[in-house]
């Protein structure tokens, strides 16, 4: 089992949503952010006064995977999220310990689905 966590723009999430349906993965947690990487965010003038954001919006993806399903959901992130430009965000893939479904008290395997 993987927790794969992906950090995207957040106007790719309809692209990226679109990528994962089609490799057949609709489990997902969507949560809004704040972060900076490479990008170091920008300046803006507002009222004669610079202010400095360097803390850009982004849209974090995490997603729990059983082993089969791990390159087909890095694979559709990608898809939905690649401009080629710095920014596009970042994947982490973690080992997943233990997963248990509340309703139905299964563990591992059976309670990712």
């Amino acid at each position: 089992m993987k927790l794969i966590i992906a950090m995207i723009q957040p106007h790719k999430l309809p692209d990226v949503k679109k990528a994962l349906f089609e490799a057949e993965i609709h489990k997902m947690t969507v949560t809004n952010v704040l972060g900076c990487g490479q990008q170091r965010g920008f300046s803006e003038t507002y009222r004669g006064v610079v202010h400095e954001v360097n803390l850009l919006k982004k849209v974090r993806l995490e997603i729990a995977v059983n082993e089969d399903f791990v390159d087909d959901t890095i694979k559709a992130i990608i898809k939905g999220a690649k401009t080629g430009n710095i920014g596009d965000g970042k994947i982490f893939v973690m080992d997943l310990q233990r997963c248990i479904r509340i309703r139905t008290e299964d563990e591992g395997h059976d309670a990712i689905g």
